[in-house]
């Protein structure tokens, strides 16, 4: 067995691991809220433990700050201004902002 297959099978075991608990959380969110902000604090510890990053998609789904899921127009606020969108945590009253010039301009191509 190489040397790196271990590791590479952990890794994969753990982003399999995060991406279900993020779905858990926006599975549970409606009935049981803390019970979400807890899938997602496991969600980074098993990042954190196996020194993976989330992926980009699932990031935007917890604040950064306060580390609780996000649901639009129930725990945030999202707007878009100036080629980016803005989501604004409800509890801690902080904002994240994520470009999305990468996407128009891949729709433009599209055209």
């Amino acid at each position: 067995m190489p040397k790196g297959y271990f590791v590479s099978k952990q890794k994969y075991i753990a982003r399999e691991r995060i991406k279900h608990l993020i779905d858990l959380a926006g599975k549970t969110f409606s009935k049981f809220p803390k019970r979400a902000d807890h899938y997602i604090q496991l969600a980074r510890k098993v990042a954190m433990k196996a020194r993976i990053r989330i992926p980009s998609p699932l990031k935007k789904k917890f604040c950064k700050h306060c580390y609780r899921f996000l649901q639009p127009g129930i725990t945030c606020r999202v707007r878009t201004k100036g080629g980016k969108v803005i989501y604004y945590c409800l509890h801690c009253k902080k904002y994240m902002r994520f470009p999305f010039l990468k996407e128009k301009k891949a729709r433009k191509k599209k055209i």
